[in-house]
């Protein structure tokens, strides 16, 4: 007797892709709906990311629900909470959302080679003091790859932050993504100068009476920040902040000690304090595997490697406070209009 599922039946060989039929039937406008409401959390912010009135934009929910038989959305007076479902059904909508742009970006780049647009994620201040003034290096050697920086949502998930490319602080171990270890970022405890001339020099014999700006990032249960903690809950926090770009200028102007990354030395009123506190992360740039066969997703790739590795004295194996006259200092420098002179 043959089997009855013989390889050769035609019920059964042809390709899913030679079907005429859609799974998803005329729901896809409504998924795509669903996906933005779920994002913005909002249905009228919803709406205008679309470009759609607030009634269509209802109308494809409703249809949707009546479609799937239950609800996914909750509306309330402060915008649009997910059912349980509905919290299914977005994750895989936006796992299929980022395979749909991974797929067209590399298209994109097969065609054009190095054009396209790069979603690199970097905390606010590496980005604003090394990355951003390295892109004018990659805009003159490759005007047509579109860099899109993204402050990270989460500091470990590549795929949370919705990037091609993603700085962060451990390497991800995901089959479908790529993690290269880079430098090393130091945070060291400091003051102002006119803090210290205000308050006193703090000393590990006075902390007591002086004043630490704290924040939410340095807050996390593990051992690598309890010797920043064990100051912070000897003195007092005056303020908080998890802006880094904001937290640094809250020291600079005096306003209490602050942990911020070694290249603040840099500012010529910063006073780094020996408090028995020096703090070394790992740097990591992890990428979608598949991404990095797009050319520009590579170039730029390699570009923050260049940035952010070992030889950019700032993130060597060694901790060092004297790196003013490297081109890798050009940013911060800039940024606060620090003339070299006043570091030599």
């Amino acid at each position: 007797m043959d089997h009855p599922f013989a390889n050769g039946a035609p019920s059964i060989s042809k390709l899913a892709i030679e079907g005429g039929s859609l799974l998803s039937g005329r729901y896809w406008g409504e998924l795509r709906t669903f996906l933005a409401v779920a994002k913005a959390k909002s249905l009228n912010r919803a709406a205008d990311e679309l470009c759609v009135s607030r009634m269509t934009a209802g109308r494809e929910i409703r249809r949707l629900q009546d479609a799937i038989g239950a609800q996914l959305i909750v509306f309330n007076k402060t915008g649009a909470a997910l059912t349980r479902r509905g919290e299914e059904l977005a994750r895989a909508l936006q796992r299929f959302d980022q395979d749909i742009h991974s797929l067209t970006s590399d298209l994109r780049a097969e065609l054009r080679q190095a054009e396209g647009a790069v979603r690199l994620s970097v905390t606010d201040g590496i980005g604003v003091v090394f990355v951003v003034p390295g892109m004018r290096w990659l805009s003159q050697a490759y005007p047509r790859i579109r860099v899109e920086l993204k402050s990270p949502q989460n500091y470990l998930s590549l795929v949370e932050n919705q990037a091609d490319l993603m700085v962060g602080f451990a390497a991800e171990t995901h089959q479908d993504l790529t993690s290269v270890r880079m430098g090393t970022i130091y945070f060291l405890p400091m003051a102002s100068r006119s803090y210290v001339e205000r308050r006193g020099l703090p000393t590990l014999d006075n902390l007591e009476r002086h004043h630490f700006i704290d924040s939410e990032r340095y807050s996390a249960k593990v051992e690598v920040w309890r010797p920043w903690r064990k100051l912070v809950e000897r003195g007092y926090v005056s303020h908080c902040c998890d802006a880094p770009i904001t937290y640094g200028m809250m020291v600079k102007e005096g306003l209490g000690i602050g942990l911020l990354g070694s290249f603040n030395v840099l500012e010529p009123t910063s006073a780094p304090l020996d408090l028995d506190c020096r703090i070394a992360l790992p740097l990591f740039l992890t990428a979608l595997t598949e991404r990095l066969h797009a050319k520009p997703v590579r170039i730029v790739f390699d570009f923050v490697l260049s940035l952010l590795g070992e030889d950019n004295p700032w993130f060597a194996e060694e901790l060092t406070l004297e790196a003013s006259d490297s081109s890798f200092s050009a940013g911060y420098l800039e940024l606060f209009n620090i003339s070299r002179r006043a570091n030599g």
